[in-house]
């Protein structure tokens, strides 16, 4: 693809620089330029003449936009000279990074930072295209790993499905993560696979085969038939006491009567 930028100026000199500054180019991108029109002056200073016309241009890469704006990604999150290699074919692009040891700030927690700049460069890519293409971003060997990580997940939890004949909810996933997991089960004879959720809470859940599928969220557990709801127990109301009364002492004490007068 050759990215071009036409200007005019007095000189051919005055030309050729603003042409190639208007390009910006990347530094390693090796730019040429034509001279379109010669400068003709003007007649007695004041009549005809036209300034002088330069083209610049530069083959650029297909996905030069993306491959620039992971690296202004990358320079954000502190890890200089990175590798970015891109290779396509007419629906995937897929984009390896080569950051050295430093991994950690491009991957993120679970991949999440490595999952957002994917899903960023998957809208530059196919911004005001026609057709679409998937975007998979990959650092160092990371996707290799987590994958084997999570069919590693799916066989443990599988097992303890069939052991304890009780279904199993992972933590949530993303899709691709979620698709692992799916084709991993579906190898397994006597445990199934279904999503629950919604978005960033969606996940997976193992059931032994034959269960019933649960598509929503667990709503609260009915009563059965002849079972009344339990309610927590409720604190006894205390009596207030009794008016004290002078006759429960009397029996002990004996009646006592004022003294009678003359």
């Amino acid at each position: 693809m050759i990215k071009e930028v036409i200007c005019t100026a007095a000189t051919i000199d005055e030309a050729r620089a603003l042409a190639i500054e208007k390009l910006n180019a990347p530094e390693d991108a090796d730019v040429s330029t034509e001279v379109l029109e010669m400068p003709v002056k003007k007649t007695l200073g004041f009549f005809g003449g036209s300034p002088a016309k330069v083209r610049a241009y530069y083959e650029a890469s297909d996905f030069s936009g993306a491959e620039n704006y992971i690296a202004a990604i990358l320079k954000g999150l502190g890890v200089e000279n990175a590798k970015i290699d891109i290779k396509a074919d007419d629906e995937d692009i897929r984009i390896t990074l080569d950051c050295g040891d430093d991994y950690g700030a491009v991957i993120g927690r679970r991949g999440e930072t490595l999952d957002a700049i994917q899903y960023l460069t998957r809208l530059v890519v196919n911004r005001g295209t026609e057709g679409f293409k998937r975007v998979s971003i990959n650092a160092g060997d990371y996707r290799e790993r987590r994958e084997a990580a999570l069919r590693l997940l799916a066989k443990r939890n599988s097992e303890k499905v069939k052991k304890y004949g009780r279904s199993i909810a992972l933590d949530p996933m993303n899709p691709f993560e979620r698709r692992i997991i799916h084709t991993t089960v579906q190898e397994i004879d006597g445990v199934d696979s279904h999503s629950v959720g919604l978005d960033s809470e969606r996940r997976v859940v193992l059931t032994p085969t034959g269960s019933t599928r649960q598509n929503s969220a667990p709503e609260k557990k009915p009563f059965r038939q002849g079972e009344s709801e339990k309610r927590p127990p409720q604190a006894e109301k205390k009596q207030p006491p009794a008016p004290r009364s002078d006759a429960s002492g009397a029996a002990r004490y004996g009646k006592i009567e004022p003294p009678k007068k003359d």
